[in-house]
């Protein structure tokens, strides 16, 4: 079993929201969808689990970003982080750490970004288990 059946974030401008989440999940290969309360869904809705919402708060206040939060997405390469860190970009996001090889652990490939709304993204790639010292 999956650990959760979907992350959510909120957005104060669901057309900005949309141009870059289509853009940077296109760029990992995740399309999404147009719920028809105006909410956006990416993933597999069939799976039922692993779903990414992007919403306006239902309470009318405005959307925030957690502080010290970070919500990561797999890719199969770091071509594909390459994209998905120029997409962010391109589409009003802004740069939280470029792309590059990490070395927390095993050796991965990350990047990050903020959404349009602040909210801190990952897209990370494990490239390999650490060189032994």
């Amino acid at each position: 079993m999956a650990m959760f059946t979907h992350v959510m974030v909120g957005t104060n401008n669901p057309d900005q929201a949309r141009a870059f989440y289509d853009a940077t999940f296109g760029a990992l290969g995740i399309t999404g969808m147009q719920a028809p309360n105006g909410g956006l869904w990416y993933g597999d809705p069939e799976a039922r689990e692993g779903m990414f919402g992007v919403v306006t708060p239902r309470d009318g206040n405005a959307a925030c970003f957690a502080n010290g939060g970070t919500i990561g997405f797999p890719a199969q390469s770091t071509e594909a982080i390459d994209a998905w860190h120029a997409a962010g970009l391109a589409h009003g996001g802004s740069d939280e750490g470029p792309p590059g090889t990490r070395e927390w652990g095993p050796q991965m490939y990350v990047a990050y970004l903020r959404d349009p709304d602040g909210n801190k993204l990952c897209a990370l790639h494990l490239t390999g288990e650490p060189e032994a010292s």
